[in-house]
């Protein structure tokens, strides 16, 4: 029996339970049984979420292969043991005992080279009916060669690759809203780059480093970093090398933690806006440079991965024109490659975004944290919380100097003359080079077009619509921050929540000494800057005749 049904078929199926009612099935879970699934990048923060959803969601999906990367020192078993530790994994460990059965690791991995397989696993992975492809770097600051070879390259490897599984149903490429980030608004369309995918790849294979380095900035024009400009290219990859092929895209705005499943709160990256409210309530960070009323186009983790799923669904059941059978017999007899241009079907696109359905901006991003944040204090806290977000730069740089420049220079010197290694100021130098990278999304305003999710979500079931929940419409930010700010105690500062008690008496110490910090210092500046307008005076009347005559 085909694996591929018919949706109006899928849309007519039916369970009869025991008491003769009829159940809906779902028809997302039903496209996956019996699939085996290749996800790439099993391991990243994305990967590991779509494998937990699929394996819980999903009991009859044949196989997952994880494309893992080898490991010196590490069996396949160690390997697989520390990937499903995570307790992320809870909640399938104790539905679906058995999940193991249905998990395959597979030695490989995206680099410098592309795609890189054994002949045997090759072959072995030809089976594929769904491709995941969720690899990359994410780092802002790779090297052009670097990203290249595993964005753009790695992007095209896969899609060659696919044409080599005859059962394929679906092929999901995920992106990034942000891509095309020059432009102000962002359409579900293919945008042109400013160099094609494999005229890149070209570039980088023949120029040598301190060349590239050099054109780095040239090729990357307009885009802030090489992040967001290899994943543009990467695609053109998709539209150049996807003729044929079931292949959607999936472009996830700023991705935090999760809102409901398969726990609220979890997440196990520091990545943009995280990593600017751990900073924060960890007492190191005192400033962004930020436009409060710009809006923060972030969205909770799961709701990506049940988009993911649910467009892999969408782009694997969709009936396609053959177009032999779409021309008319006046029109057989144009150009086939005119004809195949007018009818090419590009691949769908899909920005899963909450600014078009429930926008927030920075300024209430930060406030909820402040709120919820306080209130439970870890007992890992460095120093009191103390956070602006600063619109005029100088503002800005200001706070740097007086907040974060100074008290370091200070601490360091007391690590020194102690025997102690200074750290405080190594530290800062990574913050501020963070800092900088989200300044350029915290002072911008960006508007997205989703009209395909929404279509997306209208073409599922009822059941499919609690089982995949990913419109943000029903997504209420109140209480999703309240979530949010204890999954980041307990899955990134891994400080249970028993101990608030304790932080809540280290939060009260520290709060009496920050003020008195503040106290003191004031009284020293105002003595500083009397001291010197005192000292000005004197020279003046010492030193100038005309003072001393008058």
């Amino acid at each position: 029996m085909t694996l591929m049904k018919d949706r109006g078929e899928m849309e007519k199926m039916r369970l009869e339970t025991e008491n003769g009612d009829v159940e809906e099935i779902s028809e997302i879970t039903e496209f996956f049984n019996g699939c085996n699934v290749l996800v790439t990048g099993g391991s990243g923060f994305v990967g590991k979420l779509l494998v937990e959803k699929l394996l819980r969601a999903c009991p009859k999906l044949q196989t997952i292969y994880l494309l893992i990367r080898l490991k010196k020192g590490k069996s396949p078993k160690e390997r697989f043991k520390e990937h499903f530790e995570d307790p992320l994994y809870d909640r399938l460990k104790s539905e679906q005992p058995d999940y193991t059965t249905r998990v395959t690791m597979i030695e490989g991995s995206i680099e410098d080279k592309g795609l890189v397989l054994a002949p045997e696993t090759r072959e072995r992975l030809k089976n594929t009916h769904v491709v995941f492809h969720a690899a990359a770097t994410v780092r802002f600051d790779d090297k052009l060669r670097f990203a290249a070879n595993i964005n753009v390259r790695g992007t095209r490897d896969i899609l060659l690759f696919a044409r080599e599984m005859p059962n394929l149903k679906a092929f999901v490429h995920i992106g990034t809203a942000f891509s095309m980030c020059v432009t102000k608004f962002i359409d579900e369309i293919f945008y042109k780059a400013t160099i094609g995918a494999d005229d890149l790849l070209t570039i980088v294979d023949i120029l040598d480093d301190p060349t590239l380095e050099y054109l780095t900035p040239k090729l990357i024009a307009d885009w802030p970093n090489t992040y967001a400009f290899t994943k543009t290219v990467a695609e053109d990859a998709v539209l150049k090398h996807s003729k044929g092929l079931p292949v959607c895209i999936v472009r996830p705005a700023i991705m935090i933690s999760t809102a409901h499943e398969p726990v609220p709160g979890w997440i196990n990256n520091l990545y943009g806006p995280t990593g600017v409210t751990i900073g924060a309530g960890m007492g190191l960070l005192r400033t962004l440079h930020c436009d409060t009323n710009c809006i923060a186009d972030i969205i909770p983790a799961d709701y990506v991965i049940n988009n993911i799923i649910a467009a892999a669904w969408d782009i694997g059941t969709r009936r396609r024109m053959n177009p032999s059978r779409a021309l008319s017999t006046s029109q057989q007899g144009e150009s086939n490659e005119s004809s195949a241009e007018l009818e090419e079907e590009k691949p769908p696109i899909y920005n899963c975004v909450s600014s078009c359905q429930k926008p927030i901006t920075w300024g209430e991003y930060m406030k909820y944290n402040e709120i919820y944040g306080m209130n439970i204090p870890s007992i890992s806290v460095l120093w009191y919380y103390f956070f602006t977000l600063n619109k005029l730069y100088w503002v800005h740089l200001i706070y740097v100097y007086l907040f974060h420049m100074i008290p370091a220079v200070l601490v360091d010197s007391v690590l020194w003359i102690i025997g102690k290694k200074p750290m405080l100021l190594k530290i800062y130098k990574k913050i501020h080079k963070f800092m900088h990278v989200i300044s350029y999304f915290a002072m911008q305003q960006w508007k997205f077009r989703n009209d395909n999710v929404l279509k997306l979500w209208d073409k599922l079931s009822p059941v499919d619509k609690e089982l995949y929940q990913f419109n943000v419409s029903n997504l209420e930010w109140n209480k999703y921050f309240w979530d949010y700010i204890r999954g980041l105690r307990i899955f990134i500062i891994k400080d249970p929540l028993e101990t608030i008690p304790e932080g809540k008496k280290r939060y009260s110490r520290l709060k009496a000494l920050h003020y008195t910090s503040l106290t003191v210092g004031g009284i020293l500046l105002l003595w500083l800057v009397y001291f010197l307008l005192t000292t000005l005076v004197s020279f003046l009347l010492y030193f100038c005749p005309y003072f001393n005559k008058q």
